[in-house]
């Protein structure tokens, strides 16, 4: 490879034998559980230094990020220090738009693709992911007749799969209701925008789109940006939802967020609460929030993204945009994250732990709590202490 160069294309890379050289992604966790190029090895920008000793020196290091601008920073810094390292040019969501164009070009206009995913949930994928989201809408009671849901899509893995799986629904339709595939976009770039339209069309979702400038609006706020912007999206999609005659919105949250909310909560937030499968929306009269993915399970929904070779974006706000969360210094590192790998390490001991999360909050024994809140009221156990009589010690 040139030397003299820093940088290195898609194109290139795409001529290039890849046993010739090593990629290394340099994001952080929470970006490559979206996604990452085939064949990579992982290791986070702040870790590169003290771990040199795994990266080879008889072959070209090719480093990527987000979007290529901190990865360029990593390989002037390992080329300083003998190795023989390149940045792939645009990261990440470069290569994810080239090999779109790729398979767009080779899935032509017959939609072979989409063919192939919807057959993989009704086959393959019909046990872990249709049938639980079959059931969390049977258990409770997400979908009624003559519903117009809005299927909210952020562009990432779970609420694509919303989508197909609300597709699959339909077709059975057992009873009459509507679907409005609604995407907000709240100031990406252009580029990823373009994955998200291009993955619908590949995926032969039907979107609507409208425009908001949440991120320009939360950009310069220092304390929880992530909370205000996630506030501020939900409001917008209420509103557009109940624009198009709506009476509901669903968002692709799934069994591993429900049990990671109840352990922030806890350690966290100092509370006991949990992810709820249906809200009514307390500032849009006659509007719900629904969460039909409630029972499916992350490696599941990962499993069939590979599966189908879907790549999706991360949340693509201007923070990750620009390889701000490439670097993960640790007090950056959020705290689901944490929370995600504290599960990880506690399954290893007991292989039950997920379920016994998920039970508590239904196993909530009032008798045993010191005090709980019910519309608002806080209730004491000292307030009808004197009449409770004959409880089992424990």
């Amino acid at each position: 490879m040139d030397m003299n160069k820093i940088e290195i294309t898609y194109k290139e890379l795409a001529e290039k034998d890849s046993r010739d050289y090593l990629l290394v992604d340099i994001r952080n966790e929470e970006a490559i559980a979206y996604g990452k190029i085939p064949g990579t090895m992982h290791i986070p920008g702040e870790m590169l230094e003290s771990r040199q000793g795994e990266l080879p020196k008889d072959k070209p290091l090719i480093l990527y990020c987000t979007r290529g601008i901190f990865s360029r920073e990593c390989a002037e810094k390992l080329r300083g220090k003998g190795y023989d390292a390149y940045s792939l040019e645009g990261g990440y969501t470069g290569w994810l738009l080239e090999s779109m164009k790729e398979e767009q070009a080779q899935d032509g206009e017959d939609h072979t693709k989409a063919e192939e995913i919807e057959k993989s949930i009704r086959k393959k994928f019909h046990k872990q992911l249709f049938s639980k989201f079959a059931k969390a809408i049977n258990e409770y009671k997400l979908v009624q007749e003559n519903d117009r849901i809005a299927v909210c899509i952020s562009g990432g893995k779970d609420s694509m799969l919303m989508a197909k799986l609300f597709q699959e629904l339909k077709r059975h339709n057992k009873f009459p209701f509507e679907l409005e595939f609604l995407v907000m976009d709240p100031g990406y770039s252009q580029a990823n925008r373009t994955v998200i339209e291009n993955n619908a069309k590949l995926m032969n979702i039907p979107i609507t789109v409208f425009e908001s400038d949440i991120f320009d609006a939360v950009y310069e706020i220092e304390k929880s940006p992530c909370y205000l912007c996630a506030r501020m999206r939900r409001g917008y999609l209420y509103s557009r939802a109940k624009e198009l005659g709506c009476n509901k919105i669903a968002l692709g949250h799934h069994y591993d967020d429900v049990i990671e909310t109840i352990l922030m909560g806890m350690l966290y937030g100092g509370q006991i609460q949990t992810m709820m499968p249906k809200l009514h929306s307390t500032n849009f009269e006659g509007m719900e929030l629904i969460r039909p993915m409630y029972l499916i399970r992350e490696e599941d929904i990962k499993h069939w993204r590979d599966y189908n070779n879907l790549h999706f974006i991360q949340c693509a706000c201007r923070f990750t945009d620009t390889c701000t969360t490439c670097r993960t210094d640790g007090s950056s590192a959020s705290k689901r994250m944490e929370v995600k790998q504290m599960i990880a390490k506690m399954k290893k001991t007991n292989p039950f732990v997920e379920g016994n999360i998920f039970k508590s909050v239904e196993n909530v024994n009032l008798s045993t709590i010191i005090a709980y809140k019910k519309n608002g009221v806080k209730h004491h156990f000292v307030d009808d202490y004197d009449e409770m009589t004959g409880e089992t010690e424990n």
